[in-house]
């Protein structure tokens, strides 16, 4: 060790060695030693990009420099010299950055395209290619508690079948309490929150990161503080965290915070709050309220983080929105017996009422997105049809969810609470989005447009946060959320999900009225090493996988 002590010392008059070998553990003393004795050796490397501008995740600004991928690993990042003939990408005039990591999608089931296992020729859904075009490597399942349960069969489908980003997965606690108990209001018996734990450390242990919850959404609603505790204490045993779609996010959304931090005291993990935002007319205005809760909590040690889309409108289904949670336990069937029955079906209706006029505008802030029974209407809010067929909205609400229901676009947020949202340092960026492939049917824009519109519109052109800001609320931050190794960084020896990006434009394309609009801007994009965007168009490669959290 002398010797090579002296030799260190010759070729790098800076190196001396500080502390003893023993001192340090074997692996990195001898990685440390390994990286000075390369430190002037040429790269080998199957790609190159010179020239251009590296934001590394961290939040730093960003600086010139090369940057080299050998099989799915970053190599070399900065100044240094190359062997042999890699494929050389001119970065001039652009910005490197990590894969961006999408924290909230509900990709879950439409990624995969059923009966397809060969590599594609077009874009299809398991390519994920509304994600790909935006500069996302990585995506996150198993959000607002609903998804596959079975996190080890679904892990396994989607290195079976081969996707085009890599996906992570949560255990998600609404479809894991219907298959436990089924849609009823009421705690848990002693036997069933058991299987629930036993549920949840099962996924937890085949791969899941996290557990979620869609408190919103029955039969999450229906579950008391405590129930999650206990659930959620099972998660943080296995180093996962919290992330929570909370109880409300309008006129109660302190509360909702508040119980959100309880939860993670009690069971002992970082919480996550799920597309933060200030919703509906008794919403509008607390986003300030909401950070400082927030930053109070954080400032006092505990581990807080949320996400966001940069919209002002958000997307769910028809019933859970227009309809009380107390109304939709059981399934179609238990509601329609409920409207139906002479006593409790005024009450229901007057309940609708009273929700679509304090909360949607008497309807008009509820946009009709997919409703196969009439296509006619999908584009068009509630209002506007219950005017043009004469009848109450509440009405229409009813004949809708008799017909199977609807999803819809609803506009609810402020601009400013937006903004604000977007500044706060601990707030990644999130689409609540899924995969698409363009459709006659109208989605939210999200889906195809969440972060060239964080990142282009409002960080390089309206210049709300800053661009390293910016990117590492797309990159370092979740990966740093999730404590996904290897991942989120330009660093060497991390894998090289990469995105090489135009910042003049790099933009969001779609809107609420021209919804399936690829983003444009991206021209490379590297997933695990493999070129997967060249020149703008996709290469028709299947390189995500399955994140399995150990």
């Amino acid at each position: 060790m002398e010797l090579l002590d002296k030799a260190l010392a010759v070729r790098y008059p800076a190196f001396s060695p500080i502390l003893p070998p023993e001192s340090l553990a074997m692996s990195a003393f001898i990685a440390a030693l390994l990286t000075l004795a390369a430190a002037d050796a040429p790269v080998t490397a199957d790609h190159v990009i010179r020239g251009a501008t590296l934001y590394d995740g961290s939040g730093k600004p960003g600086i010139k420099g090369d940057l080299a991928i050998r099989g799915e690993k970053i190599v070399a990042v900065g100044t240094f010299d190359v062997a042999g003939r890699p494929k050389i990408i001119d970065g001039t005039g652009l910005i490197v950055a990590p894969g961006f990591i999408d924290l909230h999608t509900h990709s879950d089931i439409p990624i995969f395209v059923p009966g397809s296992r060969q590599p594609i020729t077009e874009p299809a859904t398991r390519a994920n290619l509304n994600y790909l075009l935006q500069g996302v490597t990585t995506i996150v399942t198993g959000n607002c508690g609903f998804g596959p349960v079975d996190v080890a069969t679904y892990l396994k489908e989607i290195e079976t079948s081969k996707v085009g980003t890599n996906v992570a997965h949560q255990v998600p606690h609404n479809d894991l309490r219907r298959r436990v108990m089924g849609n009823v209001n009421r705690a848990p018996t002693a036997a069933e929150l058991a299987k629930m734990k036993e549920l949840v450390e099962k996924g937890m242990k085949d791969g899941a990161w996290g557990f979620s919850t869609g408190l919103m959404y029955t039969p999450g609603s229906y579950a008391r503080t405590d129930e999650l505790v206990e659930l959620a204490k099972v998660a943080a045993a296995q180093r996962g965290f919290y992330a929570s779609h909370m109880r409300d996010e309008g006129a109660d959304v302190l509360t909702s915070i508040n119980e959100t931090l309880d939860i993670g005291k009690r069971a002992g993990l970082p919480v996550h709050i799920s597309h933060l935002k200030s919703r509906g007319p008794k919403g509008w205005g607390k986003s300030g309220d909401a950070i400082a809760l927030i930053e109070q909590a954080r400032k006092q040690g505990q581990a807080v983080t949320a996400d966001q889309y940069p919209y002002t409108a958000a997307s769910t289904m028809l019933a859970a929105v227009a309809i009380p949670a107390i109304y939709r336990e059981g399934g179609l069937t238990e509601l329609q017996a409920r409207l139906d029955d002479a006593e409790l079906g005024p009450k229901v209706r007057a309940s609708i009422d009273q929700l679509i006029k304090e909360e949607w505008q008497d309807g008009k802030a509820l946009m009709i997105a997919s409703y196969p029974k009439r296509v006619e209407w999908q584009g068009q809010d509630l209002a506007a049809i219950a005017s043009k067929e004469k009848k109450p909205v509440r009405d229409l609400v009813i004949e809708i969810e008799r017909n199977g229901g609807a999803t819809v676009v609803i506009f609810a947020m402020k601009e400013e609470d937006v903004r604000l949202i977007m500044k706060s340092p601990f707030v990644a960026a999130a689409s609540d989005g899924s995969t698409n492939l363009p459709a006659a049917a109208p989605t939210h824009p999200r889906s195809y447009g969440t972060f060239p519109r964080r990142i282009g519109h409002y960080a390089i052109q309206e210049k709300v946060l800053s661009l390293e800001q910016a990117i590492r609320s797309a990159s370092g931050l979740p990966a740093d959320i999730l404590r996904l190794p290897e991942r989120g960084y330009l660093k060497v020896g991390h894998y090289a999900d990469v995105v090489v990006f135009d910042p003049e434009t790099f933009r969001d394309r779609a809107t609420f009225d021209r919804s399936h609009e690829y983003a444009t801007g991206v021209r490379f994009l590297f997933v695990n090493g493999v070129l997967t965007i060249a020149d703008g168009r996709y290469t028709a490669t299947l390189s995500g996988k399955a994140l399995r959290h150990q």
